[in-house]
């Protein structure tokens, strides 16, 4: 029994060593004179709204909110999706900062203004992001940074997407937009 493992295990071994240099020629082939040589990019940068950039986000949106005389709550995520700062305003609804998150969420995912996106749903255009659990109700923007969507702030009460773009604008001094395009 033991004799034959050790055969069989040779074997495979012989095997599995015979097909990688195929495959690795198969691969190389087919892969652009960039990556051929050696010269492709392992990794890339990417940009992050930070800890201390979320917490300015969301006391420029209180601010903006408090001189227009509206009370909103909001939720600030990162690139991946993860809640990095919320906030509600005195006076907003219990469940205002849970809408905020849904509303940022669908902004990340659509990569769009959630205006956009309600847009596409009530026309028909594109339902999926009903049946994806998306909230695509005004509110929420993406914030785009040199084309790279680095995270996304949703506002739950009155001109929920006019307070994130103020906010926006007011942290990002003009670098960061709100939209792909």
């Amino acid at each position: 029994m033991k004799k034959t493992l050790i055969i069989w295990g040779a074997i495979t071994g012989l095997a599995l060593s015979l097909s990688v240099p195929v495959q690795g020629q198969q691969q190389a082939g087919s892969m652009p004179a960039k990556q051929a040589t050696g010269e492709i990019k392992a990794t890339r940068d990417i940009k992050v709204v930070s800890s201390a950039g979320a917490r300015a986000l969301a006391d420029a949106c209180s601010a903006w909110a408090e001189q227009n005389k509206q009370v909103v709550a909001m939720a600030i995520l990162d690139w991946g999706g993860n809640l990095i700062e919320s906030h509600a305003m005195e006076g907003a609804a219990a469940n205002a900062i849970d809408t905020a998150l849904l509303k940022a969420k669908s902004a990340l995912r659509w990569r769009r203004p959630t205006s956009e996106t309600n847009k596409m749903v009530r026309s028909g255009e594109n339902l999926a992001p009903t049946f994806m659990r998306d909230f695509p109700q005004p509110g929420a923007l993406p914030i785009v940074l040199n084309g790279q969507v680095i995270g996304a702030m949703g506002v739950s009460g009155a001109d929920g997407e006019k307070c994130a773009q103020a906010a926006i604008d007011a942290v990002f001094k003009g670098q960061a937009t709100s939209s792909m395009r």
